[in-house]
């Protein structure tokens, strides 16, 4: 078995070895708004997950680049909301576009033919193609710091206010979103993706 320590890697070799390792990860597609150009800003996100039931929250880390803020985190900063969307293989490709580092005043989805729609509780609107949107207001913002005290990401717990399943992916008796269905796209490492591979279950030890 190959052995690093943390301290003989530079920051390339660390980003590799964890962006590949923790696989497959979810997709936070995030709309914000730049309420001083009136611009709806959108861009993926993978290091995201959920942190609670109890209150809802969603957690995603907006890494900096030379540590400077990304557009996404400074708007979530400000205006304390965004819309959270799940992406589904339909929407891999124009995902990705909206990866692209814009200026602020320019929004991604001016280079898609995705559709805006409203929103019910906060003023950030969504992604109408997106088969699960979450409405959410800043929760708590960690700024993540490295040893000589920079900040190198903006870590984002977003509680959500609101929930939107697409009739096609949600099972309304039973309340389950359904897998198959909705086939999310999880983020590998480089320019890799996967799509929803077997499913299988485990029942889990009650004792």
């Amino acid at each position: 078995m190959y052995h690093f320590k943390s301290k003989d890697l530079n920051k390339k070799q660390e980003y590799k070895f964890i962006s590949g390792s923790v696989i497959p990860r979810p997709i936070a597609w995030v709309t914000s708004m730049n309420t001083t150009e009136d611009i709806v800003n959108a861009a993926p996100f993978s290091f995201f997950s959920a942190a609670s039931n109890q209150i809802p929250l969603l957690t995603v880390s907006v890494l900096r680049n030379n540590f400077k803020m990304k557009d996404t985190a400074r708007n979530i900063l400000e205006q304390k909301q965004a819309v959270v969307h799940i992406v589904d293989i339909s929407l891999t490709e124009a995902m990705n576009t909206t990866s692209a580092p814009l200026p602020p005043d320019i929004s991604e989805l001016d280079r898609t033919d995705l559709t805006l729609i409203e929103s019910s509780t906060i003023n950030v609107p969504g992604i109408k193609e997106a088969k699960i949107r979450f409405e959410t207001i800043l929760h708590q913002h960690v700024p993540v710091k490295d040893e000589e005290g920079n900040i190198v990401s903006d870590l984002l717990l977003l509680k959500v206010t609101d929930y939107y399943f697409d009739e096609t992916v949600f099972d309304a008796e039973k309340e389950y979103i359904i897998p198959e269905a909705l086939n999310p796209t999880a983020r590998l490492s480089g320019s890799q993706y996967s799509e929803m591979g077997k499913l299988f279950s485990y029942k889990r030890p009650t004792k």
